[in-house]
Formats: structure tokens, C-alpha cells, sequence
């Protein structure tokens, strides 16, 4: 059981399991956030239409999904960020 990044509870696997469902590829082990303190906003990615996750700190939802944002970054060897107009660094 780890701690939330962000109010520091305990992460419940299962609630944060089942809301990130419609995230690709994803699982609670790849995220240091409880349910609480995250969104999953459904059909918001701009590559594959997938879910996007915002955490409850930021009132934008992102354009990329996890999954999407991390295979630009292979194929480009750019972080594209999270959104589909920033300036990668």
C-alpha cells in the first residue's frame, strides 16, 4: 500500500482499479494518486480517443492519454507533453 502523491491516504487499488478502466494499458501501479485525488475524463485523447486522467490539482484535462503520450515519446525521442499545442522540452 502505497501513499497518495497529493493527501497523502493510503491508495484504495480497487476504487482507483475501476476508475481507471477506460485508461489503456494502465493499472494502480502505475499511478501514485488515490481515486479521490484524480478524474478519469472519458473519449479525450487526441490520438486514440481513449481516456485521459486529471489530477484533482489541475482544472485542464490533458489531450494526451498516458499510453499515447508515452509512445509519441518512443517514436519521436521528444516528450510531446500533455497537451497537444505545448512545446516539448
Amino acid at each position: 500500500m502505497k501513499p497518495c502523491h497529493s493527501c497523502q491516504s493510503i491508495i484504495d487499488e480497487y476504487i482507483l482499479d475501476k476508475q481507471l478502466e477506460p485508461l489503456r494499458d494502465l493499472t494502480v501501479d502505475d499511478f501514485n494518486v488515490c481515486a479521490d485525488c484524480v478524474t478519469v475524463v472519458a473519449d479525450s485523447c487526441v490520438e486514440c480517443g481513449g481516456a485521459v486522467y486529471v489530477p484533482r490539482t489541475k482544472s485542464v484535462a490533458p489531450d494526451y492519454c498516458p499510453a499515447c503520450r508515452s509512445e509519441l515519446f518512443v517514436q519521436t525521442g521528444s516528450d510531446p507533453g500533455w497537451h497537444a499545442d505545448a512545446i516539448s522540452h
